[in-house]
């Protein structure tokens, strides 16, 4: 199947948008408020089968990919979503299902985990999924010579071994009282033994008809998927927009059918107009400024602490994310049982700042670069506000706006001063993504033996309230000197016209709910 498709092409009776929409700000919001013909009613009953649905999202670009294990951008993990599943996932209330495992279970000691596979399930080209396709997959991600996004969160796992058809064990290292959750990560997805990614092949509600990267993907319904009834579309095409602009005018002029990541000061302006829905859900991600510690002036932490200090947590919540959200104490993880409540709230000190800049040897202030990018709404816009506060500390923040794809080229991850966004997830699996040295998305460089040893043993303790001990004392040492600047967890906001339903609200961080499109269906007017 060549991973190929143009944009024009004509998908049901409605025609797709190609690649940079370029709408423009001029006329953004003149739909809003004026009158609407064909004002769309909500649908109600039981979900209908069949249609396109046409989602909207920004951030993709010529390193877009179809791999099942390698997603980085949103378009990339909105499309690993819908043609791969996991062993488990995490739900709309941020709790751990069954998904291509029917159970999941650990050993007394924590050392063998087994999954009891789903009966029934099949590959996109009809074969069995089975243990062996498993156990594959799991090789895949962990491959020494080359290990994928999830190889991280799965560092305890020492061997992986098909028992019987429907029956693997995974063995650890050393115990590991939270492995389901790198299971539930949707990076470790489940493909067939002989999986290509150049001919992409997964157990997920669709397949993939063609493929054009920062343009669009155009997915087709899978006839083999276990689930009853689902999905409900004939068709999903993902679009890529190249601006926030252009994204909520295709929406306007209904021109796609959902957007994920609306800027959240259109939410009420969104809202007047009647044939528009607004779905709101609280989460915990976070869109941090990022310091790398081993580079100066950040490698000295009372500059890492000046930069927290200057930050008006309030003002930027309320600038950024229109209230939209809460502010954050430069920890992540803030729906983790062992999350530290006693630490002090940071607020603004400028004064104190101050005094840290001139003890580290910049009495004067210094002058940095902040590199920025629309990579997620309010991204571009927290680097403004933060370069406006951090004057008055006599901090010089020159930003460097690059597009998303620059942003995710060859230097991410080697910014000296930056910004990244992270969805929802609990400390010990956030730690393995972004905080320890074998990280694959350490982008602050951070490695702290203190810190690393309670990770480690967190990841080990059997019993939950040693374990959130743990987990307290390790957040406590990433508050104090971490490279991170975590100002705030914002509300994820997305809009749809009001003949898609299905959408609800999801705890995840990921737009429409979390991506989870094999539960849309349309009204009538849309099939």
């Amino acid at each position: 199947m060549p991973l190929a498709g143009g944009p024009g092409r004509r998908v049901s009776r409605r025609h797709l948008l190609g690649t940079g929409l370029a709408l423009g700000a001029t006329g953004l919001l003149a739909a809003c408020g004026s009158t609407q013909p064909g004002v769309s009613i909500q649908p109600s009953g039981n979900p209908q089968p069949g249609g396109t649905l046409r989602v909207g999202l920004t951030g993709g670009g010529a390193a877009d990919t179809v791999d099942a294990h390698t997603p980085v951008g949103t378009t990339d993990i909105a499309r690993v979503i819908n043609l791969y599943e996991t062993l488990l996932y995490w739900d709309d209330d941020y709790t751990i299902q069954p998904r291509l495992a029917t159970s999941v279970t650990p050993s007394e000691d924590a050392m063998t985990w087994t999954a009891q596979l789903r009966p029934g399930v099949r590959f996109h080209d009809g074969r069995p999924m089975t243990a062996e396709d498993v156990v594959a997959s799991f090789e895949r991600i962990t491959n020494p010579d080359d290990p994928k996004a999830g190889a991280s969160s799965l560092s305890m796992l020492d061997e992986t071994v098909a028992v019987d058809e429907l029956t693997v064990q995974f063995r650890l290292s050393t115990p590991s009282a939270i492995f389901d959750d790198a299971l539930a990560q949707y990076m470790n997805t489940i493909v067939p033994a002989d999986y290509d990614p150049e001919n992409p092949i997964g157990t997920g509600p669709f397949k993939v008809d063609s493929f054009t990267p920062g343009q669009q993907s155009v997915f087709t319904r899978n006839e083999h998927y276990w689930q009853d009834g689902e999905p409900y579309l004939d068709e999903l095409v993902i679009l890529n927009f190249d601006d926030e602009d252009a994204l909520v005018n295709a929406l306007l002029s209904t021109q796609v059918d959902a957007i994920g990541q609306i800027p959240l000061a259109l939410i009420e302006v969104l809202q007047t107009d009647p044939r528009i829905s607004i779905l709101n859900s609280e989460t915990g991600a976070w869109l941090p400024f990022t310091m790398r510690v081993d580079r100066p002036p950040y490698d000295d932490n009372r500059v890492r602490e000046a930069f927290r200090l200057v930050i008006d947590r309030e003002q930027m919540v309320e600038q950024v994310y229109s209230g939209h959200g809460v502010v954050g104490n430069d920890l992540y993880a803030p729906f983790d049982p062992g999350y530290p409540d006693h630490l002090p709230q940071r607020s603004q000190d400028i004064e104190r700042a101050r005094q840290l800049l001139a003890e580290a040897g910049y009495p004067d202030g210094l002058e940095v670069e902040l590199v920025t990018a629309p990579i997620q709404s309010g991204a571009v816009e927290a680097a403004q506000v933060f370069a406006q506060q951090a004057a008055a500390a006599g901090i010089t923040v020159n930003i460097r706006r690059v597009d998303a794809t620059t942003f995710f080229g060859e230097d991410y991850l080697h910014w000296d001063f930056a910004q990244d966004f992270w969805y929802t997830r609990n400390f010990i699996s956030q730690a393995a993504q972004g905080s320890l040295p074998e990280a694959p998305f350490n982008e602050t460089r951070w490695d702290h033996p203190e810190f690393n040893d309670l990770v480690a043993r967190a990841r080990e303790a059997l019993d939950e309230d040693e374990r959130d001990a743990l987990i307290a004392q390790a957040m406590e040492i990433e508050y104090h000197e971490g490279g991170y600047i975590v100002w705030g967890f914002s509300n994820q906001a997305d809009a749809y016209q009001n003949y898609v339903a299905g959408l609800v609200p999801n705890r995840t961080g990921l737009s429409l709910s979390g991506y989870e499109f094999r539960r849309v269906w349309l009204g009538e007017e849309a099939r």
